[in-house]
């Protein structure tokens, strides 16, 4: 069972539903919750929980398997701007304050606050290694972190405001995104190896696969292109106003393509790599009736387990790895706390009672200890 999560001043998780018959999909409402007092501006996602960040300088909680709101996390000053998961226990937050927070979700503690830009967090992504993460910001540079020591490993200066980075799946490149233009980097020279260039302002990006790209501008149009060619391999009208977000996820070894629109749509297509230049084929629409203004999927790992046997050793063999990778850099960094963060500024408020009181006495004894 999958979710799609969008968000306005109105977010709700949309689940597709596969009729086996027709092998047709449905979209339909899961549930809505009004958490926020301004509209959203990020959303993340991991196995079981998705974050939102808003305009509120907020950071809310949902827990997907219990279908409740978990919390929030008040760490920020300034609108959220980047979220982004690492595995099951690790979170990174980016805003206008300037400042990287890396959160333990665990007990959502924040580990480590770091200055990341003398303007805004525009972007951040982490390489699939977690050991480097990449931000840029409004102060026209590229930084590249040392998540093993918590440091910054490198600066590059832009000519211009970048505001949107990512890694490709394999880590070894990356892009950065400015104004209508994308610059592909290879990690291990640190330089460019190609550009695209597209007529409008680019909103969103999405890695395809290692070598295609997802581009859309604040257009209706969605364009392909190959990170080694440079060359559109595909366009098509996805919307009737411009697009807001694109997100990817693969089904049963089917490409499924999801966006979201300011004309209130959540569509999802359904992409034939191997006939890439004919388009993807819709699968599925919804009218949320809302300004949508971001988008993540949310994959009920547990419904796909039960639906496949064989898959359900090989996600048991990545979720070993993935524990195994995150206990080596537990051993570094991620566990270290190495900066005092105010205590006003670190807090979580939990709907629920019982989360409380560790809370707040791990404050006492933190107060103690001062």
């Amino acid at each position: 069972m999958d979710g799609t999560w969008a968000g306005g001043t109105w977010k709700a998780c949309l689940q597709p539903a596969v009729m086996e018959n027709e092998r047709s999909w449905t979209v339909v409402p899961d549930f809505t919750h009004h958490a926020h007092t301004a509209s959203l501006s990020a959303v993340a996602v991991n196995n079981r929980y998705v974050v939102t960040g808003s305009r509120d300088e907020t950071i809310q909680i949902y827990d997907m398997k219990k279908k409740i709101e978990h919390g929030a996390l008040l760490q920020h000053n300034g609108t959220i701007t980047s979220l982004e998961f690492y595995g099951t226990a690790h979170l990174l937050s980016g805003a206008e304050d300037g400042l990287i927070c890396i959160w333990n979700t665990k007990r959502w503690e924040c580990l480590k606050s770091i200055k990341a830009h003398k303007g805004h967090v525009t972007s951040l992504s982490i390489h699939p290694s977690g050991k480097l993460a990449l931000s840029v910001g409004t102060d026209k540079t590229l930084r590249t972190w040392n998540l093993v020591e918590g440091r910054s490993a490198f600066i590059k200066n832009l000519k211009q405001n970048a505001h949107i980075i990512k890694w490709s799946p394999d880590g070894e490149k990356y892009v950065t995104v400015i104004a209508n233009k994308v610059d592909i980097y290879r990690l291990d020279t640190a330089s460019i190896t190609g550009t695209i260039t597209t007529e409008k302002r680019i909103s969103s990006l999405r890695f395809i696969t290692d070598s295609i790209l997802a581009i859309a501008g604040d257009n209706e149009i969605i364009r392909f292109y190959s990170c080694d060619s440079q060359k559109c391999l595909c366009e098509f009208k996805a919307h009737e106003n411009r697009i807001k977000d694109i997100y990817s996820f693969e089904r049963e070894g089917q490409h499924v393509i999801v966006t979201a629109s300011s004309d209130g749509y959540i569509k999802m297509w359904n992409l034939d790599l191997e006939k890439i230049r004919d388009g993807p084929s819709l699968l599925c629409e919804v009218n949320t009736k809302a300004r949508l203004t971001c988008l993540a999927v949310w994959l009920d790992q547990a419904s796909e387990m039960k639906e496949n046997s064989d898959k359900t050793a090989t996600s048991s063999q990545e979720t070993e790895d993935e524990k195994s990778s995150t206990a080596r850099i537990n051993k570094d960094f991620w566990t270290t706390k190495r900066v005092k963060i105010a205590k006003r500024k670190r807090k979580i408020i939990p709907e629920k009672q019982k989360l409380e009181a560790p809370v707040q006495k791990k404050k006492k004894k933190q107060n103690s200890s001062a």
